[in-house]
């Protein structure tokens, strides 16, 4: 789609402008999320997704007849605007939940965002262009010869409109504004009760608009500071990798990479995709109501520092196999069912069931914490909606340091971990201080502040701090 714009005239560049589309959109997203979900704490979850999904369907259909670059760039920002839906979702999820059953609840939201981006590529590929491809249907349509780029936008409009409707007749509203005092602008602290029984008194929810401003930020207390914090780092390790496992496993083996082809790295794609769909539905809510949400969150952040830090040896152990880039991880069934590619494609699959679980546990368990240490339930959509703005932040950033510290590191020839083991293990090392960070949380964060009693949550703080300050 880019290539076809004016703005566009060596196919070189066609890479740096798609990525600006890619960054327009997650600019927009990062910088209005939290606002949509401070909204939908004043108006509800429902109109906003409703508005979210109207938004997605009119700026799809916007992308889809883009003839020049500045229209795709406005296109796709306005679409960024609109995906505050994601983060009301979490929220609604917390507030039908209760402790028995939001872990599993909860494995269903990454499982649906994997499945959804499946998808969505799939869609892009086959409905592309319908003039050329499909003449037999499309080889007389006017509009398609003329935004050979719309239909595929018009499908994901239309998933959008089903949706939409679905969400309009069927979607029942969560948060009761009514009932919820508004909170107060006492001043809250890791030994203030994360609901205070002063701020469900009949009297003391009529404050001015500025203090409940003020008082959002005062729920940032250290134990929420913390989480946000090896959040950060969680978000920004797994960008990196994401960014880089795919350049990694098709860098020659002698620069330090896997030396695989295109269509055996997509079958790895399958296969952490299969994984996924299995962890999220079968073990983590197994694990989640056996040991808690917070030490599933510590056990992911290590075992995804594990990966990090041997995951790049796959390169010496390739090399050691077959020390060209036509070696163990290359191309060709015969040559993965040789010895030298069985091991190969072995230790390969371990690593990525490694990641996989790691991944599971620790992005499953740290959005229950985030719901769970909101303080009342008309916060969940400021909480969640700084969660995102943080994940933003990181989506953007990952790629770019990734990319730049990679192509440092392999351009000289320096001792390890200084080589092309150097973003693997940096990674590793990040995870690791925020598994650190994460033993002083409270386990109080195990439970949902905004449905449970004040008192035992208030008294687990109380056992941290002071365990702490000894």
């Amino acid at each position: 789609m880019v290539g076809d714009f004016d703005i566009v005239h060596d196919s070189k560049d066609i890479a740096f402008y798609a990525g600006l589309l890619i960054m327009s959109y997650q600019f927009l997203r990062t910088l209005t999320i939290i606002h949509w979900g401070i909204l939908s704490d004043r108006i509800g979850r429902r109109p906003v997704i409703l508005m979210g999904l109207l938004g997605d369907l009119l700026t799809f259909v916007l992308f889809g007849v883009s003839k020049s670059f500045k229209w795709a760039l406005v296109a796709r920002s306005l679409n960024g605007f609109f995906t505050g839906g994601t983060v009301v979702i979490k929220s609604i999820i917390a507030e039908i939940s209760d402790d028995t059953n939001r872990g599993r609840m909860m494995a269903m939201f990454p499982l649906m965002w994997h499945f959804g981006s499946m998808l969505g590529g799939a869609i892009g590929g086959l409905f592309v262009d319908p003039v050329k491809n499909y003449p037999g249907l499309f080889g007389n349509s006017i509009l398609f010869r003329e935004y050979p780029y719309l239909l595929p936008c018009l499908v994901g409009s239309s998933i959008s409109l089903f949706g939409l409707v679905v969400g309009y007749f069927q979607l029942e509203e969560t948060l009761d504004i009514k009932s919820i005092a508004r909170p107060s602008s006492v001043m809250v602290s890791d030994t203030t009760p994360l609901v205070s029984e002063a701020q469900s008194e009949e009297g003391r929810c009529h404050i001015d608009s500025e203090s409940e401003q003020f008082s959002k930020w005062d729920i940032l207390t250290p134990t929420v500071i913390r989480i946000l914090i090896t959040n950060l780092v969680l978000c920004l390790a797994i960008s990196m990798h994401n960014q880089l496992y795919p350049i990694f496993a098709a860098t020659d083996i002698a620069d330090g990479g896997l030396g695989m082809d295109a269509r055996t790295i997509g079958y790895t794609f399958m296969l952490c995709g299969l994984l996924v769909v299995y962890m999220q539905l079968a073990l983590y809510p197994k694990y989640e109501r056996k040991y808690g949400a917070l030490e599933c969150y510590r056990r992911g952040l290590l075992w995804l520092a594990v990966f990090g830090t041997t995951f790049p040896f796959l390169s010496i152990l390739a090399g050691f196999l077959g020390n060209s880039a036509e070696g163990p991880g290359g191309s060709g069934i015969s040559r993965i069912l040789t010895l030298d590619g069985c091991i190969f494609m072995a230790s390969l699959f371990i690593e990525l069931c490694i990641r996989m679980y790691g991944d599971t546990l620790a992005f499953t368990s740290v959005n229950i914490l985030v719901a769970n240490v909101a303080p009342r339930k008309n916060l969940l959509g400021f909480v969640n909606g700084l969660q995102h703005q943080v994940n933003g932040v990181t989506y953007m950033l990952g790629p770019l340091i990734s990319g730049y510290l990679w192509s440092w590191s392999v351009k000289h020839s320096f001792f390890y971990p200084f080589n092309s083991h150097f973003v693997w293990v940096l990674s590793g090392v990040s995870l690791v201080l925020a598994w650190y960070m994460t033993l002083k949380i409270p386990n109080s964060v195990n439970i949902f502040a905004s449905g449970s009693d004040n008192q035992n949550i208030m008294a687990a703080d109380n056992e941290v701090t002071n365990h702490s300050s000894d």
